[in-house]
């Protein structure tokens, strides 16, 4: 081996160990953007072309489906149940209600709507007491609703008739002979091409000629739920940015007083938005749920870091370095802890991914892709505009509002004063909260997911009230005898399986082969009873090629978690006592609840790691558990403090619960870094003391801090007003955990340092690289230059704010 190669490995490996950057050589685009700043602008200015050019064609899947897709067995069953006999999960339900239905004039109206229904144009079938067909004597079929009847009392018995007899309209007309509801089965395909939106306003179009004072007509089931999600999501996203942008630049100018100033700050997170949102396109088609959050998160979190970027600048500016120099000085400084900082942040979307599921997988890869795409946009655009700004002609405005720094005095006299009892204290009651954090458990609830204020929600509640509800539990079958018709060992599994979901869901709440006996005793063989009702409702009782049967029980649409789980342990137990352990349980219903408890528990797992794996990050990054140990207790209790409080509320763990403090917890770890960097680079470079050093980073970048948490928590608390219960849940228990780790940066961790004089003393002697000595434009010699005295430029240089 040469020793020029020699060389070069020896510098590789410094470089990866003591003499690395924080930012793990990342900071490396800012130091190139100042380098080569044409070439940087034209990269900019080419991917913003890119990114908008997705942007017109921006659109949100409603499709809740797309967050279970590839969870796990229970979406797997789901699945092929959906494949084996197509299901009623994609059925929209039509409540017709009136207190004259007996009256025959408005039951020939409401059988006028239930044909038009059924010859809409997004509709392939429908099912209702008046589309139902019943075998007759002649071996053909009649109405079961017969067209000439006169009277009132006529009314009542052909429809009580049903209603007793009939397996299907036990569930579809109400015990006080005052609604039925009418089951349209959407065509899928067509659906599929055109967007629910329009067969609902199709829909909506057709029962509008119906609508009377004596007739209540209202839409519920999945489709009209996700359509309502839909324009929920979009509604709050328009909000969210609106709001967001717009406070982030109010709070901006208010705290750099100056018009331009919050201009310059708030042009970087508007194309980080932009960029994300591009990217999410690009990579995926469209938004989902989840994915449609990510670019509120990027907003507010560009927003955080442009500030601090900018603080830093103006800081040095102020100073008296020129202020071009003072552009690239942030680069150096701010750029490593940045990376950090993104790298944290990073993570936590990442880890999310280890947990099944195409919604929470796109939500982490979105996630991870803004949070890279605005550290690119904050290293590259930024130093750009700041340069460009200074050559139109930009001044530095007055200091920062005195605001900002008021709990600043506070701080340091808690931590000066009182530092030792107030990190036992904190040291103490982090170790408890770690209690409720093991014991708590997930939680489902379907309403969270549904928009408040649902008309289909309360139409779904009526339905619950009227018939006992229409929301399906399924029991997919396996067959032997492998009849289409269903042979007599077969029929006689099928009956033994009806009879348990009837006893569990209650008498006349199940439909299957098996309940078509009112017919069969009357001389009618299954085949021709299945010929009368058609091969597509044949379809969800038992399966072309005879190998499945289906039994479909009906509960209410609003129910609890815990009580589903209860009622499927109790099928699947009588079932196995039966000999029937192979018959498989499921519907959308069964899925969300039993996958969102297996989501959340991985998702639970990711927070951990998300937790292990920043703290040992930056210990990593510092080359020194110290830091870790440091970082870790005000980082920690925000995020045990808000489990707990989910604990002992009875709220548990649901979906958005986990995911808003991992990524809260990726954030809130970034003040943190910031501050641990300027503590360090005030050690090292500047030669304070460790408790000048404290006094000096809290007094500089302390404000900072205050800013990017009002900053960040006043562009979430908009979320928390959403329509949709869980993204509400998701801001509130975001902007909780970030307010609570404020008080940790700003309180405890100075009490921490303190009290841990002697244990933190060694920090002082940590060699990490801060880009201070690489070369630039506007600083050839980097900071190793030599001014008077024969001292490092470095240690006459201003710390930033």
């Amino acid at each position: 081996m040469t020793a020029s190669s020699g060389s070069f490995l020896r510098r590789a490996l410094d470089r990866l160990t003591h003499k690395r950057s924080i930012g793990f050589g990342l900071e490396y685009i800012g130091l190139a953007t100042l380098r080569y700043p044409r070439l940087a602008a034209l990269a900019v200015l080419a991917f913003t072309i890119l990114a908008f050019s997705q942007v017109p064609r921006a659109n949100v899947d409603g499709d809740l489906l797309r967050v279970y897709a590839h969870s796990g067995e229970h979406y797997d069953a789901y699945a092929h149940l959906s494949e084996t006999f197509g299901t009623f999960e994609n059925d929209i339900y039509v409540l017709v209600t009136s207190e004259r239905l007996v009256d025959p004039e408005i039951l020939e109206e409401i059988r006028s709507l239930a044909f038009e229904l059924e010859l809409d144009d997004y509709a392939v079938g429908t099912m209702s007491p008046f589309t139902l067909r019943k075998p007759d004597a002649n071996g053909g079929s009649v109405p079961a609703v017969p067209e000439d009847l006169l009277t009132p009392d006529e009314v009542a018995m052909a429809l009580m008739d049903l209603q007793q007899h009939d397996p299907m309209m036990r569930n579809l007309i109400t015990p006080d002979l005052t609604g039925v509801v009418i089951i349209v089965f959407p065509d899928q395909a067509k659906v599929k091409q055109d967007g629910a939106k329009a067969m609902i306003a199709s829909l909506r179009e057709t029962i509008a000629f119906y609508q009377s004072d004596a007739v209540r007509i209202d839409l519920t089931g999945p489709p009209v739920w996700t359509s309502e999600m839909l324009n929920a999501a979009v509604d709050d996203q328009v909000r969210f940015t609106v709001w967001g942008f717009g406070l982030g630049a109010a709070i901006a100018l208010l705290a750099l007083r100056s018009f331009f100033g919050a201009i310059i700050v708030a042009a970087t997170p508007f194309l980080a938005v932009m960029w994300t949102m591009g990217t999410i396109l690009l990579f995926f088609g469209s938004f989902s749920f989840l994915t449609i959050i990510v670019t509120t998160l990027v907003l507010v979190i560009s927003f955080a870091e442009s500030m601090f970027f900018v603080f830093n600048w103006l800081a040095f500016w102020r100073d008296g370095m020129e202020p071009n120099k003072a552009v690239d000085a942030t680069v150096k400084l701010v750029g490593p802890a940045a990376a950090l900082t993104m790298l944290t942040t990073f993570i936590s979307f990442a880890s999310l991914a280890l947990t099944p599921g195409q919604g929470i997988r796109e939500f982490s890869a979105a996630g991870a892709m803004g949070t890279f795409l605005l550290f690119v946009c904050l290293m590259s655009f930024m130093p750009l505009l700041l340069k460009l700004a200074i050559r139109l002609g930009f001044r530095a405005p007055p200091k920062v509002s005195p605001v900002l720094t008021a709990p600043l005095p506070l701080s340091w006299f808690l931590a000066s004063r009182y530092g030792r009892p107030l990190s036992i204290a904190a040291i103490a009651v982090t170790i408890v909260l770690f209690i409720p954090y093991v014991l708590i458990k997930p939680q489902f609830s379907f309403e969270d997911f549904v928009a408040r204020d649902s008309t289909a929600l309360s139409a779904a509640a009526d339905i619950d009230e009227g018939v006992g509800g229409v929301a399906p539990l399924y029991i997919s079958v396996p067959l032997d005898e492998m009849d289409p018709n269903l042979g007599p060992a077969d029929f006689d599994r099928v009956a033994r399986v009806h009879a348990i979901a009837e006893r569990h869901l209650g008498e006349n709440k199940v439909i299957s082969a098996a309940s078509m006996t009112s017919y069969t005793d009357n001389g009618f063989t299954r085949e021709e009873v299945f010929e009368a009702v058609g091969p597509f409702m044949k379809r969800r009782f038992i399966s072309d090629d005879g190998s499945q049967a289906l039994v479909t029980g009906f509960m209410p649409t609003i129910i609890e978690s815990d009580r589903l789980k209860e009622l499927v342990d109790e099928l699947q137990a009588d079932m196995r006592a039966a000999g029937i352990a192979d018959a498989e349980i499921g519907g959308f219903r069964i899925l969300t609840t039993f996958a969102t408890d297996d989501i959340v528990t991985g998702l639970q797992l990711d927070l951990t790691l998300s937790v292990i794996v920043n703290l040992g990050l930056i210990g990593f990054a510092f080359q020194s558990f110290r830091v870790a140990f440091a970082s870790a207790i005000p980082n920690l209790f925000p995020v045990l403090g808000t489990e707990a409080w989910l604990y002992f509320s009875g709220a548990g763990l649901q979906l958005t619960t986990v995911i808003a403090l991992t990524i809260a917890f990726g954030i809130a770890v970034d003040d943190t870094v910031h501050f641990l960097s300027h503590y360090l680079h005030a050690r090292r470079s500047e030669g304070m003391t460790h408790e000048d050093a404290v006094r000096h980073t809290l007094n500089r970048i302390g404000g900072a801090i205050v800013a990017t948490t009002i900053i960040l928590c006043s562009g979430v608390v908009i979320v928390t007003f959403s329509e949709l219960p869980q993204v509400a849940l998701f801001g509130t228990l975001f902007v909780s955990t970030l307010a609570f780790a404020v008080i940790g940066d700003l309180f405890i961790l100075p009490a921490l340092l303190i009290a841990g004089g002697r244990f933190f003393h060694p920090l002082g002697r940590i060699g990490v690289r801060m880009a201070d000595d690489e070369p630039t434009p506007d600083d050839p010699m980097g900071d190793t230059h030599t001014t008077r005295g024969g001292r490092p430029a470095e240690l006459d240089r201003p710390t930033p704010i």
